[in-house]
């Protein structure tokens, strides 16, 4: 799917029940293979209680990224790149869905899921405040492990 089709199920999906909490969420994971590296994106709209919308976008690297840092990184900003397509035109388009039915509860928010974790144990932990303050400058709200479940559980799923 293009990213128009993309877009378009999501809104499809929120106009069923626009009386609900919507969480547009957007994460990347990765896996080093012999040969190359795979990063998967996802992108999943949720409705909060009430199920969920999702599909992935795949990229190839033809080596082994091996460096955390930069596989980290790189995660980021395909993260970042499909974020970006969500413009503050289409971003509106999303939040007016929602915003006739605030006063009942409904809810928008978009998240950038970055699969790291700030934990003493986590060997990513070096990286957390680089890799959040990327995806804030977007204007996106971060979530890192364990919150970041598009990022490490979603997308996770389909770099195996």
């Amino acid at each position: 799917m293009n990213f128009s089709e993309v877009f378009s199920h999501i809104i499809t999906f929120m106009k069923k029940e626009p009386i609900a909490n919507y969480r547009l969420m957007v994460g990347t994971d990765s896996q080093v293979h012999p040969s190359n590296t795979l990063f998967i994106t996802g992108i999943v709209i949720q409705r909060v209680g009430k199920g969920a919308w999702a599909c992935f976008r795949k990229e190839i690297v033809h080596r082994e990224m091996t460096t955390l840092h930069e596989r980290i990184s790189y995660e980021t900003s395909l993260t970042e790149k499909v974020a970006a397509l969500f413009t503050e035109e289409k971003k509106n388009e999303l939040i007016e869905i929602v915003l006739p039915h605030i006063y009942k509860g409904a809810t928008f928010t978009i998240e950038g899921h970055i699969d790291i974790g700030s934990g003493e144990r986590n060997r990513t932990r070096v990286y957390v405040n680089e890799m959040v303050a990327r995806i804030e400058s977007l204007g996106i709200e971060p979530k890192i492990k364990p919150d970041s479940i598009v990022a490490s559980s979603y997308a996770n799923r389909y770099t195996k």
